[in-house]
C-alpha cells in the first residue's frame, strides 16, 4: 500500500506531464511543482521506481509507467469527485473544496467513490471546470482557449480556470465570474495585453496574467 506522500508525488507528476508537449519532465519541475527540495524528489523518486511506478535516471527525464499513471489518474478521479460533492452537497464554495479534497482523495474504498459517482450523477467535470475521468480512466475533453487568445469583439464562455488557488477563485467570485460566464472582450491594451471585458453588463479590466488562467470556449 502507497503513502499518502507516495500517492502525492505520483498525482503530482501526472498533473505536471499533462500541461508537458512530451511525457516526461525534470525533477526541478516536480519539485517546483509540489514546493519541495530535488533532493526530496530525488529521494522518492529512488522509491517509486522500485515499486515500479516510475521510470527514471539521476539527472535524466521522469516518466510515469503505466501502473504509475493508473494510479495517479484514480487520485484525480477521487479529487475532483470529492470537489464535486462538496460543492453541489455540502455548498462548499469553489476556492474551499480543493484543501479539503485533497484530504479525502486518499481514502481507499472502490465501492466508496463509485457509490459517490453514481449519487452526484457522474459528473464529467468538476467545480472548477476540471474534466474528471471515468472508472476505466477515459477523461472527456472540450476544446477550449485561454481568454488571453479572445479576440476583441467576440464573445465567450468561461468553461475552467488554470489557477485553482484560493485566492485567484475568490477574485474570480469578486468580478462576477463563474464557470458557464459569458464574456464579451470589448478592447485590448498592446501596451501590457490587459483586456477590458464585459460581463452581464458591467465593464471590468483584467491583467494578461488572468486572462491566462481563464479557460473559454
Amino acid at each position: 500500500m502507497l503513502s499518502k506522500n507516495e500517492e502525492d508525488y505520483l498525482k503530482g507528476l501526472y498533473q505536471l506531464i499533462s500541461t508537458q508537449a512530451e511525457n516526461k519532465v525534470g525533477t526541478n519541475q516536480l519539485a517546483n511543482q509540489l514546493d519541495v527540495t530535488p533532493a526530496s524528489v530525488n529521494n522518492m523518486l529512488k522509491k517509486l521506481k522500485t515499486k515500479s511506478l516510475v521510470d527514471y535516471k539521476p539527472y535524466g527525464k521522469i516518466e510515469l509507467t503505466e501502473e504509475g499513471k493508473t494510479i495517479a489518474v484514480d487520485l484525480v478521479r477521487k479529487h475532483r469527485l470529492w470537489e464535486s460533492f462538496l460543492y453541489e452537497k455540502l455548498d462548499f464554495s469553489w476556492d474551499e473544496v480543493h484543501e479539503v479534497a485533497e484530504q479525502l482523495e486518499h481514502i481507499k474504498s472502490d465501492k466508496l467513490i463509485e457509490k459517490l459517482d453514481l449519487f452526484l450523477g457522474r459528473p464529467k467535470f468538476d467545480p472548477h471546470g476540471d474534466p474528471i475521468p471515468d472508472k476505466q480512466g477515459n477523461i472527456s475533453r472540450i476544446g477550449k482557449m485561454t481568454l488571453a487568445e479572445i479576440p476583441s469583439g467576440s464573445t465567450c464562455r468561461l468553461v475552467s480556470v488554470k489557477d485553482n488557488s484560493a485566492a485567484f477563485l475568490q477574485y474570480v467570485s469578486q468580478i462576477g465570474l463563474q464557470l458557464k460566464s459569458q464574456i464579451k472582450v470589448v478592447d485590448r491594451q498592446d501596451f501590457d495585453n490587459s483586456l477590458l471585458i464585459d460581463i452581464d453588463g458591467k465593464k471590468i479590466s483584467v491583467s494578461e496574467k488572468f486572462c491566462l488562467n481563464v479557460f473559454v470556449i
